[in-house]
C-alpha cells in the first residue's frame, strides 16, 4: 500500500516508521541488456547467459547500478510525496550492494524516511530504501536518497 505524504509538515510524523513494502518488479534479461546499452557495460556476468550459467552466480545478473537506478520507479509504489512544485534527486548516501540480482528474479523496496531538513530552497528528504529480492533474506542493495522538494 502506498503511503501518501501531503505536506511538509506531514514529513515528522513519518519519520524513524518503516513504511509498507512497495509492488515487485521481475529483472528480466532484456532490461539488463537495454541497460548494458545504455551505459557500455556488457560484462558477461551480465549479458552472455551461457557463460555465466557456469559462473560464480549460476545464471546473469543484474548490473548493480540498474539496480540502484530502479530505487525510484519501484519506490513509487511505497511512499509517495505528493507536494511542492518539483521533486530534485539531490544525492545518494551510503550505497551499498550485498547481494547479485539474478535475471529472473523479483526484487522491490522497504522505504523509511530517516531525516526532514527544511530550508531556504526546499525541504530535503533522506529516504533509506532497502531493495529486497523475493525469497532471499540477504537485501541486494540499500542506499540512502536524498530529494528536494521545491516550495
Amino acid at each position: 500500500m502506498t503511503r501518501t505524504i501531503t505536506s511538509a509538515e506531514d514529513l515528522d510524523s513519518v519519520v524513524g516508521q518503516p513504511l509498507d513494502p512497495g509492488d515487485w518488479l521481475e529483472i528480466d534479461q532484456e532490461r539488463v541488456n537495454t541497460f548494458a546499452d545504455a551505459t557500455g557495460d556488457h560484462q558477461w556476468i551480465h549479458v552472455d547467459a551461457e557463460r555465466a550459467a557456469a559462473g560464480p552466480y549460476g545464471a546473469t545478473i543484474a548490473h548493480g547500478f540498474l539496480t540502484l537506478s530502479l530505487i525510484p520507479a519501484l519506490g513509487q509504489s511505497a511512499l509517495s510525496l505528493d507536494f511542492g512544485s518539483a521533486k530534485i534527486n539531490y544525492g545518494l548516501n551510503k550505497v551499498r550492494f550485498m547481494n547479485p540480482v539474478k535475471v529472473g528474479s523479483r526484487i522491490r523496496t522497504r522505504a523509511e524516511i530517516i531525516d526532514v531538513k527544511p530550508g531556504g530552497t526546499g525541504t530535503q528528504v533522506v529516504t533509506r530504501y532497502t531493495v529486497e529480492i523475493e525469497g532471499t533474506e540477504r537485501p541486494a542493495c540499500v542506499a540512502e536518497q536524498i530529494t528536494l522538494i521545491l516550495p
